[in-house]
């Protein structure tokens, strides 16, 4: 599938959203270049290519444009020109927008005059558009996505927040005070119920493989090796109900807690049993059951059928904003996603929590074995601290309201579509968790190529995200590109003779800027100063309510040994802010 822009080659450039695999050259991404002489734009999705977008939207309606059909960007000499986004997820034509502003109209009329000679503009043949999943997850990509305001993300996530049939959020708030922190006085909590309205077999969940999980990942255990049926998730925040002093560790409080909630919802299923637990907070407190109990009430009145967002917003912790996303599928169904995360975060399946809702039905072990395929290239590519929580978990939940696809070829592309679909909700909602990392500034993206396998190159790109000068040296904007190449080489060093396959041609990149090659650093005084620029391009006020863009600093590392294994790894910087959020987390 074509992919990034390469608005230095070409004075025309259209991101077509997702780019498939790195391949070819394993230190290039995919690159779909429009208007160079000869050069014929081609891609498809599943559909054939037809005369306009007009025609598509007319001839077949919305619902033809494929999963997340969201996304087509049109740059010129790199400033973004056109911007088509889908809005309610599909149920409403696309909205199209020309973005071309005085800034951007003068830095592509220049561009345009400058390379005249060099290139030919042609009429471009218009093509389906591939899945739109998040720009961060491909290398040379940026988001093009801007918010000026926290009203104008909340009215954009509610844009796409209807929830899938047969599911019901609700909200509810207490007060309680820390049996082993009195001093501190009272402390607010909130509680968010994600409820069915009947009792499903199909449900799906992955945990964290911290070596000390907290009861309700315990509970979520036994209950998914029980194969019970599940008719709610009920999620806490502030307590993270890890191994306190009580004899049962916690799992007794959870279990109350399941019990109150089944019967106020008069659960169809196996009573407390058909209720999962999940807690997010501080380690080593009891949950304050009891107070949490006389809560639910008023809990489960508070459930509607309406919006996934309230869910969003219930579950953060230190959280600066909600995290949503979502699909609406070729058949009619839909998947929405909600997570939280800020800190203590890389997970391996962080605090983090992830719920996914889908109406779309498949078997237990179909939504398992997606699930687990969709996590390992998203949920389990981020890393914020380097920190495992001992509460991660992600739920898959479907309702089974739309009847399964027939058996045969419809029953593949309904699981084709659904996985894909899956695929770009986690990859996106991943993204959003770095983005909202406690006090983070830039996200960094490292796309590793030439490994000997995708494992080895996610662990190099871990290794440079988690490391602390590096982190650091991006936080200050400043391009101290030997810290980056200490980390991977302290990364290849470690792996031993395995990773010394490391080639001669073994480059680095920050911006697209070519910082090592040949064994040796390729730095001058004037690309000191655009990679700088990079830095400054993709840094982010920490401290605003909303996300006011996801732009990326671009790293690619390839190991130049003629491996086929690759990753790409998400991480973010480290700032005096982040010290301060730990440093008084509790209270």
């Amino acid at each position: 599938m074509l992919g990034a822009m390469d608005a230095l080659s070409s004075p025309w450039s259209c991101w077509l959203g997702p780019p498939g695999p790195l391949s070819g050259n394993p230190c290039e991404a995919h690159r779909a270049v429009v208007g160079h002489p000869g050069q014929e734009l081609l891609g498809r999705a599943r559909h054939e290519p037809l005369g306009s977008s007009r025609h598509a939207q007319e001839k077949e309606g919305p619902s033809a444009w494929p999963v997340g059909a969201a996304s087509c960007v049109i740059a010129v000499g790199g400033a973004l020109a056109f911007h088509r986004q889908a809005t309610k997820h599909g149920k409403r034509r696309p909205r199209s927008s020309f973005r071309l502003g005085a800034q951007a109209a003068r830095s592509s009329a220049h561009h345009l005059a400058g390379s005249a000679a060099a290139h030919t503009i042609r009429p471009i043949r218009t093509i389906r558009i591939a899945s739109a999943a998040a720009p961060e997850w491909t290398a040379g990509q940026q988001d093009t996505r801007e918010f000026g305001s926290e009203e104008e993300y909340l009215a954009f996530l509610e844009s796409m927040a209807e929830l899938p049939q047969g599911f019901r959020v609700g909200n509810g708030r207490l007060k309680f005070v820390a049996v082993e922190a009195p001093d501190i006085g009272e402390l607010p909590m909130n509680l968010t119920l994600i409820a069915l309205d009947e009792p499903t077999e199909a449900w799906a969940a992955v945990f964290t493989q911290n070596a000390f999980p907290g009861a309700p990942v315990k509970v979520g255990r036994s209950r998914q090796a029980a194969g019970v049926a599940l008719q709610a998730v009920v999620v806490n925040n502030k307590i993270s109900n890890v191994m306190p002093g009580d004899e049962d560790g916690g799992v007794g409080a959870s279990e109350k807690l399941c019990q109150s909630v089944a019967r106020e919802l008069d659960t169809l299923g196996s009573g407390p049993r058909s209720v999962l637990p999940c807690s997010t907070g501080v380690i080593g407190w009891r949950l304050p059951a009891d107070d949490m109990m006389k809560a639910i009430p008023a809990l489960v009145a508070s459930l509607q059928p309406g919006s996934a967002l309230p869910a969003a917003k219930g579950i953060m912790t230190t959280d600066r904003y909600p995290k949503l996303s979502s699909v609406q599928l070729p058949g009619g169904g839909r998947i929405v996603g909600v997570a939280k995360g800020a800190g203590m975060i890389e997970p391996n399946m962080a605090t983090m929590l992830g719920y996914l809702l889908t109406d779309v039905t498949f078997s237990r072990q179909e939504l398992q074995e997606m699930l687990d395929s969709a996590i390992g290239s998203s949920f389990n590519s981020i890393s914020v601290d380097g920190d495992e929580s001992t509460s991660d978990t992600v739920v898959l939940l479907s309702s089974c309201k739309l009847p399964p696809a027939a058996a045969g070829a419809a029953s593949e592309a309904s699981r084709r579509d659904f996985e894909a679909g899956l695929r770009e909700v986690c990859s996106d909602l991943a993204a959003q968790l770095v983005h909202n990392g406690e006090g983070t500034q830039h996200v960094i993206r490292v796309a590793v190529t030439g490994a000997v396998d995708d494992a080895t190159a996610k662990r190099v790109g871990r290794a440079v995200v988690n490391g602390p000068l590096f982190k650091c040296a991006v936080a200050g904007n400043d391009p101290n590109v030997g810290r980056l190449i200490g980390k991977v080489g302290q990364a290849l060093g470690a792996e031993g003779t395995r990773l010394g396959m490391a080639g001669p041609d073994c480059t680095c990149r920050i911006g697209g800027e070519a910082i090592f090659e040949n064994g040796k650093f390729t730095l001058d005084a004037e690309k000191e100063k655009r990679l700088s620029a990079h830095l400054k391009f993709a840094a982010a006020d920490s401290s605003l309510k909303y996300p006011p863009h996801r732009r990326v600093v671009d790293v690619e590392v390839c190991l130049g040994g003629g491996g086929s294994g690759q990753a790409v790894v998400l991480g973010s910087d480290l700032t005096t802010e982040y010290v301060l959020i730990n440093a008084d987390y509790r209270s």
